[in-house]
């Protein structure tokens, strides 16, 4: 990965001390940064993308600081290739969209700049500034929780350094002479493996909630573990993310179960209260149904492996198992009302759904594959005839058989109705037809009762088909 580097990624703390030495940075004040030159550091233009690099020198170039921040340089000393890249600047939004044609400014309540190459997306950010300071029209708004509402306040590099969340993303490499810049004692933090916010945790998870579900992202992604005064306010703060639009959660979700950890984050977010604040209901069925939550975590474990194959994931399939056990204990409801089984799960679905909205916004392409795979989960006992092929030949069916194989490993279904689907899904025509015929021998087998059709009587003396009032 690092060339003529092998020894530091085999060893990322000790190498660090090698480094930088055993006194790291500069204390809390974060009065002035440690800078750290090009000779003493690991870090390489060769593991940023060209895009960066663009940025970086035009903003150079103009006149301006530019800066690589957070996790980038982060990933980089601790070995792992950087795969997303932020800059800061001096630079205004508007003076950074003057630089690049290929940009667009986003956001309201952080106005930042997309800088476009290709499917590659640079993000750049200005300076932060203190949010009390009286900077005119560019202004910060918090509301009477401490939730920031607006944060377009700039101001210079030291003071961005402190509105970062944690130390360790608090590194800004500079393009002007490749040093690194520790403002908050970053260095010694990813050598010790430990993740710690910046300034009073309570305060700083009240002005962004979503601070308690970096913590846990961070700490599951690179195996920290959290500060103990970072750690502490989190349960009781954690009813704060009810706050946070629906829609900037379902982004933060996939963060959290689409990079690779899922199931360690999983555990870390049940463990600190914030996996309720997210899935309501789905925590209620993991209160009620034994097979839910190992349902949920082999549902992860699969997404972690097919990512680390590097093979296509998608949300719908996830969201599938994570609201799974809610949709069967409202369907179970229902048909305890007299609902027959089919329209029992629609309803289930449909209210499932709608209350999962009012927390996390799922996009209509996720949504409706995810109810695809539920009503598979009726189809696929049914194994007469051409009903059969029907459900093999279902867009969703394979994502509908993998549900159906992770419910029986969970302990919901005994494992027989998965191996008759992967026996058939592996047959030839002859094997086919006779694994068809074994059900048929078998009607209990099939999954569902075979009901008798009653054959429609014509009424007499009327050729026009209506009803004359003969039985």
């Amino acid at each position: 990965m690092f060339k003529g580097f092998t020894r530091f990624l085999q060893s990322p703390g000790e190498r660090l001390k090698s480094f930088f030495g055993p006194e790291s940075a500069v204390a809390a004040g974060l009065s002035e940064p440690r800078i750290i030159p090009r000779q003493d550091h690991p870090v390489s233009r060769q593991h940023f993308s060209d895009a960066a690099l663009k940025v970086l020198y035009r903003l150079h170039n103009a006149g301006y600081q530019a800066y690589l921040v957070g996790g980038c340089i982060r990933d980089s000393l601790l070995g792992r290739m950087p795969k997303d890249f932020d800059v800061a600047t001096d630079a205004t939004p508007e003076e950074v969209k003057t630089l690049f044609r290929n940009s667009r400014i986003i956001g309201r309540r952080f106005r930042i700049v997309h800088v476009r190459f290709g499917r590659e997306v640079i993000e750049v950010t200005t300076f932060r500034g203190k949010p009390g300071d009286d900077h005119g029209d560019h202004i910060a708004q918090q509301s009477d929780e401490g939730l920031l509402l607006r944060d377009n306040v700039w101001g210079n590099i030291q003071e961005d350094a402190i509105r970062r969340d944690f130390t360790i993303n608090a590194l800004y490499y500079s393009i002007a002479d490749f040093s690194i810049h520790d403002f908050a004692n970053g260095v010694s933090d990813i050598e010790a493996r430990t993740l710690r916010l910046i300034g009073d945790p309570a305060t700083r998870y009240r002005e962004d909630p979503v601070r308690m579900l970096r913590a846990v992202r961070f700490a599951g992604k690179l195996d920290f573990h959290l500060d103990p005064a970072t750690e502490a306010p989190i349960r009781d703060l954690a009813p704060q993310l009810l706050q946070i639009p629906p829609a900037r959660l379902f982004d933060e979700i996939l963060k959290l179960f689409m990079g690779g950890h899922g199931v360690d984050t999983f555990r870390l977010l049940r463990q600190y209260g914030l996996f309720e604040m997210l899935f309501p209901e789905a925590a209620e069925a993991m209160d009620e149904l034994p097979w839910a939550e190992p349902l949920v975590e082999a549902a992860l474990a699969s997404t972690d492996r097919r990512i680390a194959e590097e093979r296509p994931v998608t949300p719908a399939f996830l969201f599938a198992a994570l609201l799974w056990g809610p949709v069967q204990l409202r369907q179970a409801a229902h048909e305890q009302d007299g609902m027959p089984p089919i329209p029992a799960l629609q309803a289930a679905s449909q209210q499932v759904v709608s209350r999962q909205l009012q927390h996390i916004s799922i996009p209509k392409r996720f949504s409706l594959p995810m109810r695809d795979i539920w009503d598979l989960q009726q189809r696929l006992p049914m194994r007469r005839g051409r009903r059969v092929f029907q459900t093999r030949e279902h867009p969703r069916f394979r994502a509908a058989y993998d549900l159906l194989l992770l419910r029986e490993t969970a302990g919901e279904l005994e494992p027989d109705l998965g191996d008759w689907w992967t026996a058939f899904q592996n047959a030839d025509e002859h094997e086919q037809r006779r694994l068809l015929d074994k059900v048929g021998a078998n009607p209990a087998g099939s999954g569902a009762p075979r009901k008798r059709r009653k054959r429609r009587r014509k009424p007499r003396g009327d050729n026009n088909g209506s009803d004359n009032g003969n039985a």
